[in-house]
């Protein structure tokens, strides 16, 4: 007999708005389709199985894609392949919701022994996945809708109302929630009156084996780039919610005193930046430095190691960020990162240590935090960078997921034997009742 503690032999994830196999910095695809993806290969090298249930996109999509051994993705056809934005996405639940359970149906009960799913969608899913297979559900909501009004980018739409309502529920629902730093569990405690008691802090991991120390020259030349130049660079989605702009205005009032300095932008237009995906380059012309902006298009896990090996400083100016996967993985490389002081940004960096943390989105700010970094010598930062990403390994992610994961199956089959046993007295109560 297994214990309550012991692991899951197997379980599904859902992930509904964006896949997991989808290049990260375009699109939806970022930092939640890494941490899916990354969790599940390793949770797989542990013997334990994972299948990804995840929208299809593309008519090309094959039904099921084995992505490692114990790794499955399954990709759902629920609704248009191309053209349906995230938020229309609540329109196509309940297609969704029905090609999870039909996967499911075809396999003996118990197949599978928890959920867990990823963003809200994905939570509302995994709520009638949890009472349809009597298994616990475990939800990751990775941002919050009050977070992100909260601290809205000029311009910036605010979150609907009915995401606010739908990520209620699903904390209302869920057997537990996990959560990437302390910070985090407090938002959900404040704005959504979360059970600290059924709250697991874990932080994200990042992949030390792909992202490690190298020689900056080498990457320059890889990418194209001067050997000479003072070189920030930007990775990930375009959109105000990220702040690229930020860099750039910073960079702009930097000109003069660093005539050697160049931007590097890494991604791709998305969310709200696809109403306008050149505001960028335009912003460049404006600011009269565009000969100084290198714009590149989303890098593979293997190219985007030089990305960050040929920076001098790595900017995450976003105004709103669970954790900061870009932080650590550029930190990891041995480049120093100055950040926007947001989220779960200040665990991702140490202030003063592995690069600097900037109070708000004052592009003078930035630009004094940018100056400072440089003055310094980004180099005297690398060695306590590289030190500090070391303590965020996949391998320590897992060992918090699968810790939630038995507390959330214990405290499951306890409440449903105390369920059980209420019943089973109530019924023999009845029936000496009836005796009587």
């Amino acid at each position: 007999m297994r214990l309550a503690t012991d692991p899951p032999n197997r379980v599904a994830v859902l992930s509904v708005h964006t896949s997991p196999l989808a290049q990260p910095g375009t699109g939806d695809a970022g930092g939640m389709n890494v941490y899916v993806l990354q969790s599940a290969l390793h949770m797989a090298r542990r013997g334990v199985e994972v299948e990804i249930f995840t929208r299809a996109t593309s008519s090309a999509d094959q039904p099921i894609v084995r992505v490692a051994p114990g790794v499955l993705v399954r990709n759902v056809v629920a609704g248009p392949f191309e053209g349906l934005d995230k938020y229309d996405l609540p329109t196509q639940l309940c297609a969704f919701a029905a090609g999870v359970l039909r996967a499911e149906a075809t396999h003996e009960p118990g197949y599978y022994d928890i959920v867990h799913s990823h963003y809200w969608l994905s939570g509302q899913v995994g709520w009638l996945a949890r009472d349809r297979w009597a298994v616990p559900l475990v939800h990751t909501a990775h941002t919050l809708a009050a977070v992100k009004n909260a601290s809205l980018a000029d311009g910036d739409a605010p979150e609907p109302p009915l995401r606010a309502v739908g990520e209620q529920q699903v904390v209302d629902e869920a057997d537990r929630l996990i959560v990437n730093t302390e910070h985090e569990a407090q938002q959900l405690v404040s704005h959504h009156h979360a059970d600290p008691a059924r709250i697991d802090v874990v932080h994200p991991g990042v992949d030390l084996d792909t992202f490690t120390p190298g020689d900056k020259r080498a990457a320059r030349a890889a990418l194209g780039l001067s050997p000479d130049d003072l070189i920030l660079t930007f990775v990930g989605r375009i959109q105000p919610l990220k702040a690229p702009d930020v860099l750039l205005r910073a960079a702009a009032k930097l000109d003069g005193r660093f005539p050697n300095l160049r931007v590097v932008v890494a991604g791709g237009p998305s969310g709200s930046g696809l109403a306008a995906p050149d505001t960028l380059i335009r912003l460049a012309d404006e600011l009269g430095i565009s000969d100084r902006v290198t714009f590149m298009p989303p890098q593979s896990r293997d190219q985007l190691v030089n990305v960050y090996r040929a920076a001098d400083l790595v900017a995450v100016p976003s105004y709103s960020e669970s954790f900061g996967l870009v932080a650590v993985e550029a930190q990891a490389c041995g480049t120093p990162v100055v950040a926007a002081e947001v989220g779960g940004l200040p665990v991702a960096v140490r202030d003063g240590v592995t690069g600097a943390l900037v109070p708000g989105h004052d592009v003078g700010d930035w630009a004094d935090a940018i100056a400072d970094l440089v003055d310094r010598g980004p180099d005297t930062l690398r060695a306590a960078a590289v030190e500090h990403a070391a303590t965020f390994s996949w391998a320590h992610t897992v060992d918090g997921l699968l810790d939630s994961y038995g507390r959330a199956i214990g405290d499951y089959r306890a409440r449903h034997h105390r369920d059980t046993s209420r019943r089973n007295g109530r019924r023999f109560s009845m029936r000496r009742g009836v005796r009587a």
